[in-house]
């Protein structure tokens, strides 16, 4: 199994004020591991770290602890989510506890969706956190100290990351919420897939007012849409989703061709990136492809997306030994 300290690429992605790319994937619907190193090796290259979901939308998959093990033993540094809808604190601190043990470091905290959007309606909710408080166990756990107080000796490598949903109302109040996840300890932060440009943009200045882009980065969440009925299930069906009606409108008017619908799916998240761009404070993208991990690479290629680890490598052969990479935070 690959070291830890040999597979630190987001860490050190977030640090080198470089662009960061993210990517999550689908952890599969059965304990055959073949399929989740498919999904891992077709994303891998494109990108700094790879997200493993914890039973997204309340349906059940593999479990985003073993997911994560898994990427490690492929050299791919894992950011696995941890939700607090199926878990007490107890739970939480010995799963992230067994992660770091396995080389896993990178955890994504999250309250979790509710189970009566997925296949299990009928199970019992726990929420004995909420993702702040989340974000605050794994900060004290990589200090060294379970929640009781009672010391860990020696403290994992742990590096706390949250998310942000600019799109859910009161949208006022969203920015206000992320302090709250930056004091935790949160030390960095992906957003909800982004189509309403115009409110992510309103909420990112309000997060440059309050100079939270200086204290974390803010990586944007992107996703290819790939036909009119997932954007329609997206904007209908999933909590939280802001989906315009322009997005449902170009994929109609691509016509019925499976290869058409995809085509326009993907000019339209490379248009969305390169709006992105244009917004301060974003410190790199987030891609979310549902289960079309295939496209990643184009989207990378399109949008002219690369890991911070590449980018370093090609900015220290087209300039001079002595030029010291810029700290701001720019995709």
């Amino acid at each position: 199994m690959a070291r830890s300290e040999e597979i630190a690429r987001l860490s050190e992605a977030l640090a080198s004020g470089r662009p960061v790319v993210t990517c999550e994937i689908g952890t599969g619907d059965s304990a055959d591991p073949e399929d989740l190193r498919r999904r891992a090796h077709l994303v891998r290259d494109h990108v700094d770290a790879v997200n493993v979901p914890d039973n997204t939308a309340g349906v059940v998959h593999m479990s985003s602890w073993a997911a994560a093990s898994l990427l490690v033993r492929e050299g791919i540094d894992p950011i696995m989510h941890v939700t607090c809808r199926d878990r007490n604190r107890l739970a939480l601190q010995s799963d992230i506890l067994g992660a770091a043990a396995h080389g896993v470091r990178n955890i994504l905290c999250l309250t979790g969706d509710h189970m009566i959007h997925g296949d299990h309606p009928e199970a019992k909710p726990v929420f004995d956190l909420d993702s702040i408080q989340l974000v605050g166990l794994a900060t004290r756990l990589s200090r060294g100290a379970y929640l009781s107080g009672r010391p860990i000796k020696p403290a994992p490598a742990i590096v706390p990351g949250a998310v942000e949903n600019p799109f859910a109302p009161p949208y006022e109040f969203r920015p206000h919420r992320l302090v709250k996840k930056i004091e935790a300890g949160a030390r960095f932060i992906q957003t909800q897939i982004i189509f309403n440009i115009d409110r992510f943009a309103a909420f990112m200045t309000k997060v440059r007012d309050l100079g939270l882009d200086r204290r974390v980065p803010i990586l944007a969440g992107v996703a290819p849409v790939r036909s009119a009925k997932a954007a329609i299930y997206m904007r209908d069906s999933v909590p939280g989703m802001d989906v315009p009606e322009w997005v449902v409108r170009r994929i109609e008017q691509a016509g019925s061709e499976k290869s058409r619908r995809e085509e326009e799916g993907l000019r339209m998240c490379v248009e969305i990136i390169e709006r992105i761009r244009e917004i301060p404070g974003v410190a790199g993208f987030h891609l979310m492809p549902i289960n079309w991990e295939d496209a990643v690479g184009e989207i990378c290629r399109r949008a002219r997306l690369q890991p911070a680890r590449a980018a370093a490598v090609v900015g220290a052969r087209n300039q001079p030994s002595t030029l010291v990479p810029s700290r701001e935070h720019r995709a």
